[in-house]
């Protein structure tokens, strides 16, 4: 058969998000994007050789819809649920047949098999060859569950060949998967499971070897992102994992849980083998949110302390924050802000709480009838789709909209720049992944062609940042992505 396998974006084309490369794009006159789906290649790991197939990522390439494709499967997540479905719905007019799979279908499969023909509930490894024979056979089934948790240490090598390689600007491999923690706001612990399941190191190990074997010029800087949830959680398996890929030259970054913090031994082990930031969930500087939303770990630690030891090391702290919880007003989005600046977080992530499909909040929000609607392009964490007890929902929105903006502003991200570059061991780690003059006076060049840009503040901050560009330990993605974050932030 020929398999098409199509990672959608949000239907909402005209506005920008935190999420999309636009900008970035702009800028480098350039269609490129962060990373990709992984089910994506481990769907083509999973799929014998005798069937042909493409992949279709809508972040950069349009759909060929005229390809003659016998089967589409699409992996979807709620806030492109509904471009999913109209995606697969135009397949299916044309007679084609289409799957979907992924956390939204799993959690909303009766939903689902409105628009498509068989939904893929879970993961994908048990079942989809069996899916695939059946279809051969006219005899797909409407819905194909695994009974049991993957065992990872079966799992095949995820399979990028058929990805658009030189589009993409780094990598992301998954070691384990499940979370112990049972946040009421995250699904993973309903997908995944409770119970920390693991590759072997040698697996992990094999998998990052074959990407840096790739010739994709992009590929030489060995970028990786780590998608397990707490890539920690399994401390024995996360020494040998760290220890294992500390001579293969990578740089990387991960997810993991505040108590890292606590760990030097742990922290010098991941920054010697390259590791250059971790995203940790905070979620919220108020005690009585974090014991509503079930996060009781983050309440035994002083954020500023755990900052402050992983930057020690050398390792960037990226965050995220979560707006709206019950015990939220205008104040606590004032304390926020006022943390985000005292804290210097470079790129803070801020959120709407959004009640996902499959989480507690979700079913907490629907027996109390605060839900607002279920239009899933808008359940991308920027908008607000439940009643707060005590806010409207402009006074929610107003707020998390003035925290970004703060963030963000030019005179922010300048002042916090400024910060790490005044650090020795900032600028000693910097400077040993230096890019080249070329490309340093190229990005000069195009901030030039910004100046006369309606954007004053843009303008102001060109003028004061050009002196730095050409210093070795300045990176200039970091520049690009904190001003991508404020055209962002100004758009809303």
């Amino acid at each position: 058969m020929k398999i098409a396998l199509i990672i959608p974006i949000c239907s909402s084309d005209n506005e920008k998000s935190f999420y999309d490369y636009r900008f970035y794009s702009k800028f480098l006159f350039s269609r490129k994007y962060i990373s990709y789906l992984l089910a994506i290649p481990t769907l083509t790991a999973l799929t014998p050789a005798k069937h042909e197939i493409r992949v279709f990522d809508e972040n950069i390439e349009d759909i060929d819809y005229e390809w003659d494709a016998d089967l589409v499967g699409i992996s979807v997540r709620t806030m492109y649920a509904k471009r999913a479905y109209a995606i697969s719905d135009r397949y299916r007019n044309l007679g084609i047949i289409t799957v979907l799979g992924g956390i939204h279908p799993s959690m909303c499969s009766e939903e689902a098999l409105q628009h498509c023909d068989s939904v893929v509930i879970g993961e994908a490894e048990q079942v989809w060859e069996v899916l695939l024979v059946d279809a051969e056979k006219k005899l797909l089934k409407k819905t194909y569950q695994a009974e049991n948790l993957t065992d990872l240490s079966l799992s095949p090598v995820a399979d990028r060949k058929a990805m658009s390689k030189d589009l993409y600007l780094s990598d992301i491999v998954q070691t384990t998967k499940g979370c112990p923690f049972h946040c009421e706001f995250c699904s993973v612990h309903a997908y995944d499971g409770q119970r920390i399941r693991s590759k072997s190191v040698e697996q992990v190990v094999n998998e990052l070897q074959t990407i840096s074997n790739s010739s994709v010029t992009y590929k030489k800087k060995h970028a990786i992102f780590f998608a397990d949830d707490n890539i920690i959680a399994n401390k024995k398996f996360a020494l040998e994992l760290f220890a294992a890929i500390k001579p293969l030259n990578i740089n990387w970054m991960c997810q993991a849980s505040i108590n890292i913090s606590r760990d030097d031994d742990l922290l010098k082990l991941m920054r010697d083998s390259g590791c250059g930031a971790i995203f940790i969930g905070f979620e919220s500087i108020s005690q009585e949110n974090l014991s509503s939303m079930d996060k009781g770990i983050n309440k035994r630690y002083d954020y500023l302390e755990a900052i402050n030891k992983i930057q020690s090391h050398g390792i960037l702290v990226h965050s995220s924050f979560i707006v709206g919880y019950d015990y939220d007003s205008e104040k606590t989005f004032r304390e926020l802000s006022e943390f985000i600046r005292e804290s210097r977080l470079l790129m803070p992530l801020i959120n709407i709480l959004t009640p996902f499909p499959g989480t507690k909040l979700f079913r907490r929000l629907s027996d109390e009838r605060k839900i607002l609607h279920t239009d899933w392009s808008k359940y991308d964490t920027k908008h607000v789709v439940f009643n707060h007890p005590t806010l409207s929902s402009e006074e929610l929105y107003d707020g998390y909209r003035s925290i970004v903006r703060d963030a963000y502003s030019y005179e922010s991200i300048f002042s916090k720049l400024n910060y790490y570059w005044s650090i020795d061991f900032w600028k000693r780690s910097n400077d040993l992944d230096s890019v080249k003059f070329k490309y340093r006076l190229l990005f000069a060049i195009r901030l030039c062609t910004l100046l006369f840009s309606p954007n004053m503040d843009r303008s102001k901050f060109i003028l004061k940042i050009l002196p730095y560009v050409f210093r070795k330990h300045v990176r200039i993605s970091t520049i690009l992505s904190l001003m991508a974050y404020n055209d962002f932030a100004y758009s809303l």
